[in-house]
């Protein structure tokens, strides 16, 4: 451990040089304790891969779908039957314009 300091007889300018000291070496730390701990996950990772015949690369490189299935229509446009809204996400302009003219969301359910 450090030697104690009296920080009652520091200056202002020398408790400012301390503070940004101290500050640096804490982002210093942390930086360093980010990378051990990175190659401790990578090493583990390595291990993992190895035990089952594969690479890293094997097993992280796999895509995902993230797509959901598209959701039904619930809206049907009357004057263009193919113009369909699920009712989610933003209203389309002739959902909009029906409502507008005082149709209810009702009448235009598919």
């Amino acid at each position: 451990m450090a030697a104690k300091i009296n920080l009652g007889k520091l200056s202002e300018r020398e408790l400012m040089a301390l503070k940004r000291g101290i500050e640096n070496e804490l982002r210093t730390s942390r930086t360093r304790t980010i990378a051990a701990a990175t190659q401790e996950l990578q090493d583990a990772a390595r291990r993992i891969a190895r035990k089952h015949g594969l690479t890293v690369s094997e097993v992280l490189s796999r895509k995902r779908s993230s797509r959901k299935a598209p959701v039904p229509a619930k809206y049907r446009n009357p004057n263009d039957p193919g113009q369909t809204w699920s009712g989610r996400g933003r209203q389309p302009a002739w959902f909009r314009q029906a409502m507008d003219e005082g149709k209810s969301a009702e009448s235009l359910e598919t």
